[in-house]
């Protein structure tokens, strides 16, 4: 099996989404290249999957909040045998933002964002010379319920950006065969809850997804060739027509003179008094 589809790179793998998505990937027959902090964990995960799939697995530690780790996975995403990423690691914090550690704000935004960034950038040149390859940007259903926030603002703010810039690269980047899928779950059962302050076990249990369930769905959406693969939402009808939706302010949202109700640019001239 090993090398029938190239190398998938998994970020945040040791646990959870990340972890399910290695268990997957290498029964599709990708070699892999695990990427976390946890490197017991990482190679227990590797020596599992060796055993039960036969394929090539690397272990590369990294802690994803250090530039020079982010570096190393960058240059690992350079190599000629990559043939997917999967942007996984991220973390929540949790809280309103009046009382919210600015440290970890901003620690949440780099790993959510600018970290999720590079390596996508970085990966994008050797699939794009290939002319093949998949990005899976894990993003959440809070990046459109802003307005909802379940975790909190900021982490709602990340996820939306995680689904823009998804949808924004692949267009750019599907005339080349190359796709780039955002997964935007819900509530699913993983760490992330617990190291963001929050118990999963008070949530409504209907609402709370198994990971397992979560990534063969999202995997599903892939293969069925969804940019935007959300796997709880029984019609994808409804995705459509908030799409179609958001397509139909562009004509209007940006104009020569504002719009008439706020009283401006669109009232006629005043007459100035004739001089004497």
């Amino acid at each position: 099996m090993s090398q029938a589809h190239g190398t998938a790179l998994i970020t945040g793998a040791s646990a959870g989404i990340g972890a399910v998505y290695a268990d997957r990937l290498a029964r599709r027959g990708f070699d892999l290249v695990l990427v976390a902090r946890d490197k017991a964990k990482l190679n227990a995960l590797a020596s599992r999957l060796r055993d039960e799939t036969g394929v090539r697995i690397e272990v590369l530690p990294a802690d994803l909040s250090e530039p020079d780790d982010t570096r190393k996975v960058e240059v690992r995403l350079q190599a000629d045998d990559i043939a997917m990423l999967v942007n996984n690691a991220g973390i929540a914090v949790a809280g309103p933002m009046i009382g919210m550690n600015p440290e970890r704000l901003n620690a949440m935004i780099q790993l959510n964002v600018a970290v999720a960034t590079r390596l996508a950038r970085a990966v994008v040149p050797g699939l794009v010379q290939r002319r093949k390859g998949d990005i899976i940007n894990i993003a959440s259903v809070a990046g459109i319920r802003g307005d909802q926030p379940a975790i909190s603002v900021g982490y709602s703010a990340s996820k939306a950006y995680v689904l823009a810039f998804s949808e924004g690269l692949d267009s750019e980047l599907s005339p080349y065969g190359v796709r780039v899928q955002a997964v935007l779950p819900g509530a699913t059962r993983t760490e992330l809850w617990a190291k963001g302050g929050i118990d999963i076990n008070t949530l409504p249990q209907e609402a709370v997804m198994e990971t397992g369930d979560m990534v063969d769905a999202a995997l599903a959406g892939l293969d069925q060739g969804e940019r935007v693969t959300i796997p709880a939402l029984p019609d994808i009808a409804d995705w459509t027509a908030f799409k179609t939706a958001r397509a139909a302010l562009g004509p209007n949202l940006s104009r020569r003179l504002p719009a008439e109700r706020y009283g401006s640019g669109q009232a006629a001239p005043v007459s100035l008094p004739k001089a004497s």
